[in-house]
């Protein structure tokens, strides 16, 4: 009896730990910055055995094949997920996709939510996608127990429901004005988890937000598809003005721009013929450099690139905001830095051609900046020649220029 009071004397005394909560605020464009940030806010559920994962949701839409990497991290996970649109906010296509996949979906009084139809594609690859989003999302609802045919409705007629309606149609779970509410509303509910059944204890939470980490923010610039398209452009361009003057280290640039945007076309649903336009563009300017056509190639070059830009981006669940800035955005900026690194490119090859008529370097001395098996470069009057020689020279080597063929100086140790 004694040791019986204790206990209760002890549990009146000693206040309850509170029930830690983790939450991540999902704001703007769904992207690759996102995904990192969501996978975050998990690492630290499942390292603090939290009660639950809140996700709060603000957001017009982003990257198709983001919001399926955060929806499979959602269906997967261990801990409750519940999603939530806040007041103020809003959840439309890849976001209203995440808002119906937690464990308990939940909204504000004059929220919203839908309009899930795939933009900024042709007939065709509309048909396809709109299929195939829908079945996705209706196999999400299915698994949560929500109505297909309504959500089925969001992706193949763009049909938006406020709060109130998509509470009363069984679309979500918990109508609720502040996060206070809703913790207080879900306490004690049972949710199946991967098939175990888990009550909620969230009354009295501790709620700890997952603020973005630097590789949450590098990865969301990376993925941003006007940043992609610049580090593509500046990375031919500074490849082959690298490649025709050695030494400037515009080569190494040009390479770092490409990976980078590599890695931004990775999670960007792309189209191949988009890519194989801006390829073919800058071979046209390289075959402008070496049999002159008066700019004509040149300017075929840069219409290319400037079409395979616009039609590289095939991302369906990008808000309808995004496509009608991005056509006039990519355009302006794909003329403007190819015509800029055309001209930079065909100025610099011209003064070559010309310093090869009225350049003579032949005895002088020059410094070498690069040399093995018997080629390099060699540096005279400020400008750099590709060299050959018939002794082993060094970085730094003073030389006297003997003889020239072309472009290439033969060049001996000054004695």
């Amino acid at each position: 009896m004694r040791r019986l009071l204790l206990m209760v004397i002890i549990l009146l005394v000693i206040p309850q730990a509170k029930a830690l909560i983790v939450e991540v605020d999902i704001k703007g464009e769904i992207n690759q910055g996102t995904v990192e940030l969501v996978n975050q806010g998990f690492d630290l559920a499942e390292k603090e055995k939290a009660q639950a994962v809140l996700i709060v949701l603000d957001t017009p839409g982003g990257l198709l094949s983001s919001t399926k990497e955060i929806v499979s991290m959602i269906m997967n996970s261990e801990i409750p997920v519940i999603t939530y649109v806040p007041k103020g906010a809003f959840s439309a296509s890849a976001g209203t996709i995440i808002l119906l996949s937690g464990h308990i979906s939940a909204m504000a009084n004059g929220t919203s939510l839908g309009s899930a139809t795939p933009v900024g594609l042709s007939e065709e690859e509309r048909n396809k996608t709109v299929n195939y989003v829908a079945s996705y999302l209706e196999s999400i609802a299915e698994a949560r127990g929500k109505p297909k045919e309504i959500v089925r409705k969001f992706v193949t007629e763009g049909i938006s429901l406020t709060a109130r309606e998509a509470y009363e149609k069984g679309v979500i779970d918990v109508l609720a004005d502040s996060r206070e509410e809703l913790l207080e509303k879900v306490d004690g509910w049972k949710v199946n988890v991967n098939g175990k059944t888990i009550t909620l204890h969230l009354k009295g939470e501790r709620i700890v937000k997952v603020s973005k980490s630097l590789k949450s923010e590098i990865a969301g610039f990376l993925s941003n598809p006007i940043v992609v398209f610049l580090l593509l452009l500046i990375g031919i361009y500074a490849l082959i003005i690298g490649f025709s003057t050695p030494g400037v280290g515009l080569e190494i640039v040009g390479i770092v721009c490409l990976i980078l945007a590599l890695f931004g076309l990775h999670v960007i649903n792309f189209n191949y013929l988009g890519l194989i336009l801006i390829i073919i563009g800058a071979i046209l300017l390289i075959f402008e450099l070496f049999t002159p056509t008066h700019g004509i190639l040149a300017v075929a070059s840069i219409i290319l690139i400037v079409l395979g830009s616009v039609m590289l981006v095939k991302e369906p669940l990008m808000p309808k905001d995004f496509y009608r800035s991005f056509l006039y955005l990519v355009a302006g900026m794909s003329i403007g830095i190819a015509s800029f690194m055309s001209y930079a490119v065909i100025k610099i090859f011209q003064t070559r051609r010309m310093r090869v008529k009225v350049g003579e370097v032949v005895g002088e001395v020059g410094e070498i900046v690069e040399f093995s098996d018997g080629k390099g470069f060699v540096k005279v009057r400020g400008e750099i020649w590709r060299c050959k020689s018939d002794e082993e020279l060094k970085k730094g080597d003073e030389v006297v220029i003997v003889r020239r063929e072309g472009l290439t100086l033969w060049v001996k140790r000054k004695s």
